[in-house]
């Protein structure tokens, strides 16, 4: 029986510490979409899209209503185009562009702030559908507001795959000179799973049912109110967490049941990230300095941060059969209030949050740097990036943000959940011998697990 302190305590959670869903994202199978010509193509999936999401925004908004609970926002992840690219009679760049405006179209029309699955999974190798998708992704990015795209170059059973690495860096570098938010829809994966509710890497994986609902839950703010109130002991701590994790996974829980039941699909999982946002107080980053350290990036920073993602996921574990997608803790460095005054004061480099991204989830996220920084640089760090990922069986993504005529200090503002931040120092040392050796590095001893 829920009693009225529990109620009291939901309000408190909602109102003042900032309580929210983060976003319930519908997974939608477009694959029967997949014609020979791409006009017939982009006819279907805007009629496929139209018919299952038509009133996904209402449902949202009504579930949203009746529960009070605050959910910010509703997306849609599809099937990865590089697929439905494959299946065309005469696939072209021009053809897999056409399906991205078909995409951002429907996303508008239904109200959706973006929608995923510009995808292309080339972990082991390219096919022809994915080497157009990867491609076209700088005039897709361009020609686009909601779209967004995520590349998936490893995996801990496959190994690193350098030559996609490679080409990534010359694809952000070009999609920052002619998009200005292009890089921040854009990610590269490692050991992504098919039920990310967050974007840019959420897409619909072909393990799916027809069309599923996946949560994002929030929370950064209630668990931060928690720990303000404890100067316990470590194990003190960490019991804190867990439990209000296990109340905010219960939340979540919730919100994805009701909208799946009323969607009449299946309801996939919730992921249990604590997802920051530039609001005050929403800050992952505040928790760890809550904990006892003076700024986030100081000594200590990726111990407390390894300690309230395993806290955060031993609650929720305990709350839910369903945690997928990312589960950990987000520190996206343009969308965290405290990320943000961290990283201009210069308390965090590339390379702290290299460290830091050992022990959460997600990797280095929207991290702006100077537009000058050769490809092959990008490259490097998104090879040192997603080698944590592979070498540690732990999904990764890499949103470098190159922006175009800035440098090193200069102050940049994306605008809503994008946030803002300081461009970050990228140190320029060559590493293109290494970057170009070309090839896959192979699968480490850590995948052979049958």
């Amino acid at each position: 029986m829920v009693t009225s302190d529990e109620i009291l305590e939901t309000i408190k959670m909602v109102k003042v510490e900032q309580l929210d869903i983060r976003t319930v994202t519908l997974g939608i199978n477009l694959l029967d979409c997949a014609k020979n010509d791409v006009g017939h193509t982009c006819e279907r999936i805007a009629e496929k899209l139209e018919d299952k999401a038509g009133d996904f925004v209402e449902i949202v908004n009504s579930v949203q209503e009746d529960f009070g609970i605050p959910i910010v926002n509703k997306r849609i992840a599809v099937t990865p185009i590089s697929l439905i690219i494959n299946a065309l009679g005469m696939p072209s760049k021009k053809a897999a562009v056409k399906i991205a405006t078909t995409l951002d179209e429907a996303a508008e029309d239904l109200g959706i702030n973006f929608i995923g699955g510009y995808t292309a999974l080339v972990h082991r190798a390219a096919s022809l559908g994915d080497n157009i998708l990867i491609e076209s992704i700088p005039e897709a990015m361009d020609a686009t507001e909601r779209l967004c795209s995520s590349v998936v170059v490893a995996s801990t059973r496959d190994g690193i795959n350098m030559d996609e690495i490679l080409r990534m860096g010359r694809i952000i570098k070009k999609t920052s000179e002619v998009s200005d938010t292009g890089c921040a829809r854009l990610v590269v994966l490692a050991n992504a799973p098919e039920d990310i509710p967050f974007m840019p890497g959420a897409y619909h994986g072909i393990g799916n049912s027809d069309a599923s609902i996946n949560v994002g839950i929030s929370g950064p703010g209630v668990v931060r109110a928690a720990v303000e109130k404890t100067d316990g002991n470590f194990m003190e701590l960490c019991d804190t967490i867990k439990r209000v994790s296990f109340k905010i996974v219960r939340a979540g829980e919730l919100i994805g049941e009701e909208v799946a039941k009323r969607m009449k699909v299946d309801f996939g999982s919730i992921d249990l990230s604590l997802a920051p946002t530039p609001a005050v107080g929403d800050s992952v980053a505040k928790i760890i300095e809550d904990m006892g350290i003076e700024h986030c990036g100081g000594p200590g920073s990726t111990c407390a941060l390894a300690l309230l993602t395993d806290a955060v996921k031993k609650g929720g574990i305990m709350a839910s059969s369903r945690i997928g997608g990312y589960s950990g803790a987000f520190i996206p460095v343009s969308e965290d209030r405290g990320m943000i005054e961290v990283a201009k004061e210069g308390y965090i480099n590339i390379e702290k949050l290299e460290a830091m991204t050992s022990v959460c989830s997600v990797g280095l996220d929207m991290v702006p740097i100077p537009g000058d920084t050769p490809e092959e640089i990008i490259a490097g760090i998104i090879a040192d990036e997603i080698a944590i990922g592979v070498y540690n069986n732990k999904t990764v993504g890499v949103r470098l943000v190159p922006i175009k005529g800035k440098k090193e200090g200069d102050y940049v503002h994306f605008g809503g959940l994008l946030g803002e931040g300081s461009v970050m120092p990228v140190k320029k040392v060559d590493c293109s011998r290494f970057v170009k050796r070309g090839g896959r590095i192979p699968a480490s001893v850590t995948s052979f697990r049958n």
